[in-house]
């Protein structure tokens, strides 16, 4: 998992930070539950074994707190297959769970709790992701996203997400209690880099490509192809600062940028025909709402070859700090 990279960090900072006794004093009915929320679980191991990784570091921090429960929302789009996550998680029977579950459909974005109701959520791999395509973005001809593209594209990306964050801290802000914990890990650039550097930028462009390659063929139209954007935004570190300033109602307790895959400087290489089929798993659904769905499966077989082939690219891309991780704790 990416974010294992800065687990200690964050968890460090969670120890520091989070004062869970005095939550549970300031509560009543459920005076010995703590509520956490992962947004954008989708159904993977990850997210379980994040949830367990920050429940044991709330539990070494109180060990005398022996009546202690946890309760753990997930949430993700209704078009999420909850019913494969709950299948998935340890029955509480078997000891190898430690929490309540429950389900919450719907966008991050927005409102998804009562009032003061959360004492720490996560964002994992998520943050990138825009509620839609920046509204009326300047011509993007022959591009299917913001690498590469001219200013006033990527002006307009960046003013989506932004949008779209402000929405996310306001959300976050009345939904968790004083001295609550929001954390965050996802894909990021540093001041400076080209977004075409990146590996997506590189496998953006090569999408495009393929696409562009189709409309010659007469399998659509370039019109097409120049009218899709994907919403897909990798904030910079002084976007989030920006973002966390403008709102106002939080603190940054930790923040920085490292590594997304040290694996890769031991000789381990990465699958790319694994690799693309992952990618075509999260984000088939996006091009199937705008092109025919024999379109999309010639994009991700071509583009399956087209990965292999620059996989010593790719793999030098990774290699760079494009990962961000921040802590934030409601004042």
């Amino acid at each position: 998992m990416a974010a294992d990279v800065t687990k200690d960090t964050i968890h460090d900072t969670i120890a520091k930070k989070l004062d869970v006794t005095g939550h549970l004093s300031a509560t009543s009915a459920t005076a010995n539950v703590i509520k956490l929320a992962d947004l954008g679980c989708s159904v993977g191991p990850n997210t379980l074994a994040s949830i367990h990784d920050l429940i044991h570091v709330i539990k070494q921090k109180h060990p005398s707190t022996s009546q202690l429960e946890f309760q753990v929302f997930f949430n993700d789009l209704p078009s999420n297959d909850f019913n494969a996550l709950f299948r998935s998680l340890p029955l509480p029977a078997d000891g190898g769970r430690g929490y309540f579950a429950a389900g919450v459909p719907g966008s991050f974005h927005g409102r998804l709790f009562p009032a003061s109701s959360l004492h720490v959520v996560q964002l994992y791999y998520s943050i990138h992701w825009l509620s839609a395509a920046p509204k009326g973005p300047p011509a993007n001809r022959g591009r299917i996203h913001y690498a590469g593209a001219s200013g006033a594209v990527l002006e307009a990306y960046k003013a989506q997400w932004g949008e779209d964050m402000g929405r996310f801290l306001a959300a976050r802000a009345a939904e968790v209690v004083a001295g609550g914990m929001v954390l965050v890990v996802g894909p990021s650039i540093p001041d400076g880099m080209p977004y075409s550097r990146l590996a997506n930028g590189i496998m953006f462009d090569c999408m495009a490509s393929i696409l562009l390659d189709l409309a010659r063929q007469g399998m659509i139209k370039e019109e097409e192809v120049d009218a899709f954007n994907l919403p897909i935004y990798a904030p910079l570190p002084g976007d989030i600062e920006a973002a966390v300033t403008k709102n106002g109602q939080f603190t940054i307790e930790a923040m920085g940028l490292n590594n997304p895959a040290p694996w890769l400087t031991e000789g381990v290489h990465v699958d790319m025909v694994e690799f693309t089929g992952h990618i075509r798993a999260a984000m088939e659904g996006m091009f199937l709402s705008h092109f025919p769905s024999h379109v999309v499966g010639i994009l991700f077989d071509r583009l399956a070859v087209m990965m292999s082939e620059l996989s010593e690219e790719m793999e030098s891309a990774y290699k760079d700090k494009i990962q961000v991780y921040f802590v934030l704790c409601r004042k």
